[in-house]
């Protein structure tokens, strides 16, 4: 690969070359890319499977035995604090449990106001898919209960922010008459059901993580990334960032949070980044990650896009500068 200025050669055991002479041609580096890619792709890929299968398979049997709406029945007197009805805390706990697919499929389902929905919508694309997330987060080098500790508590503090601040019928739903389909009942469909839905995660998941992994050696043999962090540099100071993190700051907030982690966890394990950055780019990817595919779902159903991204951005600053407080006060090396 390329790197100060010049080829480096590898060689075998026996001193023999094993890559191209003098000035790699611009398809041989791409190739390189992708077989130094290749192993870290399919070892990080099939990682977030280990994670993602297990729990999501738990949250079916918590759905099927009615222990998800027991949590949620439980939850309801705190969304009244919210100026939120009962019924969002289904919602809400089904957001934190499942992803965002699920929760607006229970907003379709149970009627909910424009106003209710812009709420619930900032609560739960902070906090959805937490027990895959904050696993996956914990590989990345972050403390799991603290990381759902923040994003709940974040959730709360956006929803009471929001609900003094957006005054009543602000947002209207799209399609608020939209039938809502007849929901599965009994183990047998609904495990069917999971079998096709995780089947396609998981080559979603192995599909997206090797893409990434070789746009990102891509990205490092021909200069984007240093280029990529030059022009994010000063926009991810004020977010409290070092610009090392511009690349997976993008990542994470194209293709979410799981796949964002995936690619640091590669990263720290290269030595391109430090556990203290990737630490603090946890506490921002947790409160705000996935700015385009999930914030597209709710502005898709006639929620603002504003109201979707600001109070993320904004809450996700705020969380990083007081984690750099509290643990020192910031150096400037921090931002090189």
């Amino acid at each position: 690969m390329v790197k100060g200025g010049g080829w480096k050669v590898a060689a075998n055991e026996n001193g023999d070359a094993t890559a191209p002479q003098g000035k790699p041609s611009t398809w041989q580096r791409l190739k390189l890319c992708f077989a130094h890619a290749l192993p870290s792709a399919v070892r990080t890929g099939l990682w977030l499977l280990l994670i993602t299968v297990p729990v999501s398979f738990a949250v079916l049997l918590m759905k099927v035995t009615g222990l998800l709406d027991i949590v949620a029945h439980l939850c309801k007197p705190i969304f009244g604090l919210f100026g939120l009805p009962g019924e969002a805390a289904i919602v809400f706990v089904t957001s934190c449990l499942l992803n965002i697919y699920s929760c607006i499929a229970v907003i379709e389902t149970l009627g909910l106001t424009g106003r209710t929905v812009t709420i619930l919508a900032v609560m739960c694309l902070i906090s959805h898919n937490i027990p895959v997330e904050c696993a996956v987060q914990r590989k990345a080098g972050s403390n799991p209960w603290r990381m759902v500790g923040l994003r709940l508590l974040t959730s709360f503090v956006a929803a009471l922010a929001l609900s003094a601040l957006i005054p009543p019928d602000a947002a209207r739903l799209a399609s608020p008459g939209a039938a809502a389909l007849p929901p599965v009942s009994g183990f047998a469909a609904e495990f069917k059901l999971w079998v096709a839905d995780i089947s396609y995660l998981c080559v979603k998941i192995m599909a997206l993580i090797t893409l990434l992994m070789v746009l990102q050696r891509v990205l490092e043999e021909f200069g984007v990334t240093r280029f990529l962090s030059r022009i994010l540099k000063y926009p991810l100071m004020l977010l409290g960032l070092p610009s090392e993190t511009a690349f997976l700051w993008t990542v994470a907030n194209t293709l979410g949070l799981a796949y964002g982690a995936g690619v640091i966890l590669d990263n720290v394990r290269r030595g391109l980044l430090s556990r203290a950055h990737a630490n603090l780019l946890n506490y921002h990817i947790a409160i705000s990650h996935s700015l385009l595919e999930d914030t597209c779902l709710f502005v898709a159903i006639g929620v603002s896009v504003w109201w979707l991204t600001i109070p993320r951005i904004v809450l996700a600053g705020i969380a990083v500068w007081l984690k750099r407080l509290v643990r020192s006060p910031p150096h400037s090396q921090d931002f090189v």
